[in-house]
């Protein structure tokens, strides 16, 4: 007989894991978690052992432009859409005037465009040859540009507006939930005493709404780091667009990476900042009845305003940009059936869709690996895994190609050697890098709303499953899954909208003569031809428009 005391090796490792908490969903998580930081981490390494160093370079040369440019226009924006999605939300939450029915939810739609189609539809607005310019012209009798004076199109503050106007509903949706969950009874105080509409606004919604403010304008100030196509369009030289000119132009990947640190720097900076003004600023609602406060009716002159300054930003952000491309794309149908244009869609179906699905299904696996561990190191790392939805896609276009390029040679090389068949480069040669990105640059999507909705399942029903004999996997499939369908199929939507409006990372990692319809618009803008641009631009905001149907549905 045997030693009784001794382990079979099929035993003996799953007896270790258990020891230090694991098991193998915790195991998979944390394989998913180093997945999401690979790009982070290679970019850090890539700029602490660049091949040639230009650090000295940059640092004397166009470094301090770049980063001079990043800060203007991010406080720029930020502070824009602070006050446009603050003043919005504030009449929106407060106030019964004509039309807010309809404007409560029409502010969200500027999300549907993303701000470097808002970009071209301004410049084709706006600029020389336009029709605003040219009508001005035929008006006054005016013959040349020499004859008066009209604002430069392609220019910073044409960027600031653009993408204010793009951004500001980021602020608006946190502003007015905080706004409606303000009490009435500090409202009623300020009156009692005399105080008027504007002067409650100052001393009491805005200070207890700026925790919610701060966190909407640092989401925006983020966005804007992001964002190339609109900076790019108006010859803004940001650090972004710093890593696409040091990378493509000069061929320096190291160099790139570097600045991809300092955007990943100026970013962290920003969480940490709206994170700690966070904790700084918590208000509690000590009364045991709390009531809303009640809407006031706003009529006449007073309704004039409010109605104009809640329909502008539409206007601005939506409604025109749409209205230019509709009219050309009704004037040019045939561009409609372009192969090209179809080539795009459906590459752009097939990406959104895959990254998507696996990165919706690796957050709840995610979730639910760090839910099962004993230990507490999942868990600290699960915060983690969000870092890339901070991170612009050109950083993690840096991030990615590197390490996936080596790979995909290394690969090669050992087949070829093996079998003498070249298989080429199966992952930076095809969609697979693109997919990629999208996954880590839109996981803390997936992963908070599997967080979130998994809290809300109790612990009860899973052990009752357990208890009758349910494996962690029937578990999940059976009693986690049904209760959190409505949460995974919300970040199924959003994280695919986001995966089709998503630009540099799409620009830097696509392989030869592969358009999706981001990179197809920004191609067709960028050669002045818009009327080529204008269908796949369509197609976007009709995809941006479900996921603004859906989050006004959600945030009635």
């Amino acid at each position: 007989m045997g030693n009784p005391m001794q382990s079979s090796p099929e035993v003996l490792p799953k007896q270790q894991m258990a020891t230090f908490g694991f098991n193998g969903w915790t195991l998979l998580a944390l394989c998913i978690t180093g997945l999401v930081m690979v790009p982070i981490l290679t970019v850090a390494t890539l700029a602490l052992f660049p091949t040639e160093n230009i650090w000295p370079h940059l640092l004397n040369t166009t470094l301090p432009r770049y980063f001079r440019t990043t800060v203007s226009l991010m406080i720029s924006v930020g502070l824009g859409a602070a006050a446009v999605g603050t003043v919005t939300a504030w009449l929106i939450a407060r106030y019964r005037f004509v039309g807010a029915g309809w404007l409560e939810w029409a502010l969200l739609m500027p999300l549907a465009i993303p701000a470097y189609v808002g970009a071209y539809a301004l410049v084709d607005l706006l600029e020389y040859a336009g029709p605003v310019q040219t009508a001005l012209r035929g008006v006054f009798g005016w013959e040349t540009a020499g004859d008066y004076w009209f604002p430069e199109i392609r220019s910073f503050p044409a960027a600031c507006f653009v993408l204010t106007f793009a951004l500001y509903p980021y602020v608006y949706l946190l502003a007015r939930a905080a706004f409606r969950d303000q009490s009435s009874a500090s409202d009623d105080v300020a009156k009692s005493l005399g105080r008027g509409a504007v002067a409650r606004f100052w001393r009491i919604g805005l200070p207890l709404a700026r925790p919610a403010i701060a966190a909407g304008a640092a989401i925006v100030m983020m966005e804007t780091v992001n964002d190339f196509g609109t900076v790019d369009y108006f010859a803004v030289q940001t650090l972004t667009t710093g890593i696409f000119s040091v990378w493509l132009q000069s061929g320096n990947a190291g160099g790139a990476a570097q600045l991809a640190c300092v955007i990943l720097a100026v970013i962290i900076v920003l969480v940490s900042l709206e994170k700690s003004a966070r904790r700084r600023m918590k208000f509690f609602n000590l009364s045991t009845l709390h009531r809303g406060v009640d809407k006031t009716q706003l009529t006449g002159r007073r309704g004039a305003i409010a109605l104009t300054l809640c329909a502008l930003p539409v206007l601005i952000g939506f409604v025109i940009p749409t209205s230019v491309l509709g009219w050309h794309a009704l004037n040019h149908l045939d561009e409609w059936t372009n192969p090209a244009l179809i080539k795009a869609l459906l590459n752009t179906l097939r990406v959104a869709t895959i990254a998507a699905l696996i990165t919706v299904f690796a957050g709840v696996v995610m979730v639910y690996g760090v839910r099962l561990a004993r230990s507490e190191t999942p868990k600290r790392l699960l915060p983690i895994t969000s870092v890339g939805y901070a991170a612009p896609g050109a950083v993690l276009g840096v991030g990615i190609l590197i390490p996936l390029a080596w790979f995909d040679n290394r690969l090669a090389d050992a087949i070829w050697e093996q079998t003498g068949y070249d298989i080429g480069l199966i992952l930076t040669g095809t969609s697979a890098a693109i997919i990629y990105a999208y996954c880590v640059r839109f996981f803390a999507i997936a992963q908070g709303a599997a967080d979130a909705a998994m809290g809300r399942v109790s612990p009860n029903l899973a052990n009752a499953a357990r208890s009758l004999g349910r494996n962690r996997l029937q578990t999940l499939k059976e009693v986690y899954f049904p209760l959190m369908r409505g949460s995974v199929g919300s970040a199924l939507l959003l994280v695919f909208v986001d995966c089709v409006k998503e630009l540099p990372a799409t620009l830097l990692l696509r392989p030869f003569n592969y358009n999706t319809l981001a990179t197809l618009v920004h191609e067709q803008a960028s050669l002045e031809n818009l009327s080529q641009a204008a269908p796949a631009s369509l197609y976007i905001i009709c995809v941006g428009l479900l996921a603004v149907f859906f989050l006004a549905k959600t945030n009635k």
